[in-house]
């Protein structure tokens, strides 16, 4: 496990933490998380709470509590001593564990999630209509938005193709968008993550509208190629894969030409949504500047 230790604050406490770059997973210090939640006085304190939580979830059976790993962490003497974390998900079901006042918020998201879940399996349309909510509320604009939603259809019908081609999800997923990353860009969907500062999130959700058209030509052109060579091992759909990047890496070489300017940036969602802001800002600060010219 290729991890990097870190410290998190929270309310003003530590909580440990290890990013696993290999498998894009944070893993987060169980005791410290309990000393949060149950306002413990020190950390001998949140060692015990948790070791008498975790012998009675074992004995309720509970599967998270064994599948939890052993890290690595700084202790607060500065040593690196093994210590419980817990992934995300993992994570979450232990708090549903720990009858605190600090941790009912999660619990009530929790549920909240999980109903919203249940209605988009019945109503499979709400996932779209909830999607474009989220993208909104995080200050992207429609244009962005609808490009995005297409890209989504376009990932939709390249992974079902794969499926048809006998393609296992996971690691062979992830391989062939390697291909096809690497084949239209220059570079690894990992490398990519890297160049825009990312960790867990989304590459796409962080992309300029040029980049994701660019993606979008790659992914459908390796969908369309696909049906046509009708690849029966994964080296052949790795072949199709890097054919389908390399239509729009000829598209992104004639753009950058004609520009003269690199068609991938290193700015993440963030910076993005942060110059659209200050875009907007200035152009009504214009318009104001106007109109008190109008009135003098």
């Amino acid at each position: 496990m290729n991890t990097t230790d870190n410290i998190q604050i929270y309310e003003d406490k530590r909580i440990r933490t290890a990013w696993d770059e290999e498998k894009e997973e944070w893993y987060f210090s169980v005791v410290d998380v309990v000393a949060v939640l149950t306002d413990q006085p020190d950390h001998q304190a949140a060692r015990n709470y948790w070791k008498v939580t975790k012998k009675r979830l074992k004995d309720e059976g509970n599967e998270t509590v064994t599948s939890c790993n052993r890290l690595k962490m700084t202790a607060a003497d500065g040593k690196q001593r093994l210590t419980d974390v817990a992934n995300v998900e993992q994570l979450l079901r232990i708090i549903q564990s720990i009858p605190s006042p600090k941790a009912e918020p999660f619990k009530v998201w929790l549920a909240q999630v999980g109903r919203e879940r249940i209605e988009e399996t019945i109503d499979p349309e709400l996932t779209i209509d909830r999607a474009l909510e989220t993208y909104l509320r995080k200050g992207y604009t429609r244009e962005w938005i609808n490009q995005r939603l297409q890209a989504i259809q376009v990932r939709k019908e390249l992974t079902d193709e794969w499926q048809d081609r006998g393609v296992q999800k996971g690691v062979e997923f992830a391989i062939l968008t390697d291909e096809i990353t690497r084949a239209w860009s220059g570079m690894t969907t990992r490398q990519y993550k890297n160049l825009k500062g990312l960790t867990k999130e989304n590459l796409r959700d962080n992309m300029t509208t040029t980049e994701i058209i660019l993606n979008m030509l790659a992914e459908t052109s390796t969908t369309d190629i696909s049906k046509e060579a009708k690849p029966e091992t994964f080296a052949e759909n790795i072949e199709v894969a890097r054919r389908g990047g390399n239509v729009a890496g000829i598209a992104k070489k004639a753009l950058e030409a004609e520009t003269g300017k690199s068609v991938i940036s290193s700015k993440n969602a963030a910076q993005l949504n942060a110059v659209v802001v200050d875009m907007i800002e200035s152009v009504a600060d214009a318009d104001k500047k106007e109109d008190g010219d109008d009135t003098k």
